[in-house]
């Protein structure tokens, strides 16, 4: 079991990455066989498995925004589980077919779930 500090030091780095669009800099954090999963309401509307469907879910994204930030506010360590509250805003980069429109501020607040496996993060799960 990773002991608390190392868990939230990768979490951190990879917030960081994935802040600055450093699709590598995400990649090198996690487990081969990373889980991904993304949860709005009760419906997953994203689930991939493996650093290769990560990567390609995260360069498709990268050019929906001009800028995003994710930002922590509290963080509960449960064995190799942690849970994180998430501030989110983002700029459109396109249009979205919601109505959203280029240059709109996109502003969620949400949660992340991390597990760990060989001192990489192994699973993902964000629930919006």
């Amino acid at each position: 079991m990773m002991a608390n500090q190392e868990m939230e030091t990768l979490i951190h780095k990879y917030v960081t990455a994935y802040n600055n669009f450093d699709i590598e800099g995400m990649i090198a954090l996690v487990h081969p066989e990373v889980v991904f999963k993304n949860v709005t309401g009760s419906n997953v509307n994203v689930e991939l498995i493996g650093i290769e469907e990560l990567r390609k879910l995260a360069t498709e994204s990268k050019s929906l925004f001009s800028s995003r930030q994710q930002t922590i506010r509290d963080l509960t360590f449960n064995q190799d589980k942690v849970m994180l509250q998430i501030d989110y805003e983002a700029v459109l980069a396109v249009d979205f077919p919601n109505g959203m429109k280029t240059g709109d501020t996109l502003r969620l607040n949400g949660c992340s779930e991390f597990e760990f496996k060989d001192g990489k993060i192994f699973k993902i799960t964000d629930y919006s």
